[in-house]
């Protein structure tokens, strides 16, 4: 908001900048094309030189010179000299328009020296006691024949342009605070609204200059809280009936595995009968797993599941979890090893302690179900003063680039669909939101072996640490 309304202030600023700068550019423009219309360059000097190149010769006839010719052809213009004393004209060029006089009583000189004659603008020199007289084009000059400006205008002129620039100053800063006024009144609480529209519902006037785009933010407003109502329904319905699905067929699978674990342990029944009820148990052990996984995602996502957090040692929670799962290894076909940093021996953290065995439980089933072979399991603790870096990695079948794109961009993707292949996906989901749920986060990739990698990265900033870096 704050930014906002400092762009807002900047730009009428910006506006208010630009017009003295306009003003000094134009004055500079005015004073460059008009500088060569000073006197000293314009047709009075050009008279009076004209004067100077009439020459008398032996026989007492006047001409005009090279480069008097050359001044009538520089200002287009003609020329006249008239007698001192008699007022006739004793000398003309030859362009001389035919209706010129050629002869000016005391009067007439004082006016067309200043003024015109027959529309021809005219300027005045001297040559001895006579009057030299140069008629421009019609259209070359405009003269001002009167005394217009008194000395004191003149005088007072500088004082006059301060207070003229003073006026305009005062009226361009009271126009600038009263646009700028009504400008943050309008604009301050849409903006407010719209920063608002993602989290809350808003409702702006729709008043003022911005008033269309008032309407335009209450409209997406009422859309988006009809939309978020809309999913929230939804999402509540989706979870109800998730934790509706995992409540009932819980019973059945328990009472599924408990037949078929006596069937299995029922000496009385032939092999091949006890190793399809083992078959039977595992899977259903599976869907049991399964329905727990889809259940806990559907709590953590929408943040049903309550986080107990208390102060947990990671090595020690680790080596649980790898003594846990060999345990359920009889045949050895997935040995785990463990290592551990120096500085990571006393490493804490405020944490759940189920959540995150459940986290390393879903990597450790993960490799086992990926690699019905057998695999080995590397579980490597290492830790930053900020960061504790669980990594997770075997040597089985891995993953191929494709399919770890697509597991990384999609959490739900199915590994190897129509390939016979196992899912990753939902217990890798829950591992993820478990790190979330402890401000961390997940990274999956390939193992230094050629197998699966997955890191977890957990945050230690609001935990209570022993480490010594």
């Amino acid at each position: 908001m704050k930014k906002t309304l400092r762009l807002i202030k900047r730009f009428l600023l910006l506006v208010i900048i630009i017009i003295p700068v306009l003003f000094a550019l134009n004055l500079a423009l005015f004073v460059t094309f008009t500088w060569r219309e000073r006197s000293g360059n314009g047709g009075w000097e050009a008279a009076r030189e004209l004067g100077r190149e009439l020459i008398t010769d032996d026989d007492g006839n006047l001409h005009l010179s090279q480069t008097g010719e050359q001044i009538l052809t520089e200002y287009h213009a003609w020329g006249i000299l008239v007698e001192d004393g008699t007022g006739d004209v004793i000398w003309h060029s030859g362009n001389l328009p035919e209706e010129i006089p050629l002869h000016y009583s005391a009067a007439e000189i004082s006016w067309y020296t200043r003024g015109y004659i027959e529309d021809y603008p005219t300027t005045a020199g001297a040559r001895g006691d006579d009057l030299v007289i140069l008629g421009h084009p019609k259209d070359a000059y405009w003269k001002l024949m009167w005394n217009t400006f008194d000395y004191y205008a003149i005088a007072e002129m500088p004082k006059l342009l301060l207070s003229f620039l003073g006026m305009n100053g005062t009226l361009i800063f009271l126009l600038y605070m009263i646009l700028a006024t009504r400008i943050l009144r309008s604009v301050k609480p849409v903006v407010e609204g719209m920063e608002a529209l993602p989290a809350e519902a808003v409702y702006i006037r729709e008043r003022g200059f911005l008033a269309e785009v008032a309407a335009a933010v209450n409209r997406v407003s009422e859309k988006l809280r009809a939309q978020e109502r809309a999913l929230r329904k939804k999402e509540n319905a989706r979870a109800g009936w998730i934790s509706g699905v995992s409540h009932d067929i819980r019973t059945p699978l328990s009472m599924v595995m408990g037949y078929a674990a006596e069937l299995e342990e029922d000496a009385a029944l032939p092999e091949e009968a006890r190793k399809k009820a083992r078959v039977i148990r595992l899977q259903s052990q599976k869907m049991k797993n399964l329905v727990g996984d889809l259940n806990l995602a559907s709590k953590l996502e929408y943040q049903m599941q309550p986080v107990k957090k208390e102060t947990l040692n990671l090595t020690a929670l680790l080596r649980q979890a790898a003594a846990d799962f060999m345990n359920l290894d009889p045949e050895g076909r997935y040995p785990v090893s463990f290592r551990c940093d120096e500085k990571a021996k006393k490493c804490t953290l405020q944490g759940d302690r189920g959540l995150l065995l459940r986290a390393v439980y879903n990597v450790l089933n993960n490799s086992q179900l990926h690699n019905p072979q057998g695999c080995s399991i590397s579980i490597q603790l290492q830790a930053e003063s900020q960061t504790a870096q669980i990594r997770i990695e075997d040597d089985g079948v891995g993953i191929s680039e494709e399919q770890l794109k697509n597991l990384t961009d999609t959490p739900h993707y199915l590994m190897g669909s129509g390939s016979g292949l196992q899912r990753h996906g939902l217990g890798l989901l829950i591992v993820r939101q478990i790190a979330a749920v402890h401000g961390g986060q997940v990274r999956i990739g390939h193992g230094s072996s050629g197998g699966f990698l997955v890191e977890i990265i957990l945050d230690l900033s609001d935990s209570v640490s022993d480490i010594r870096i």
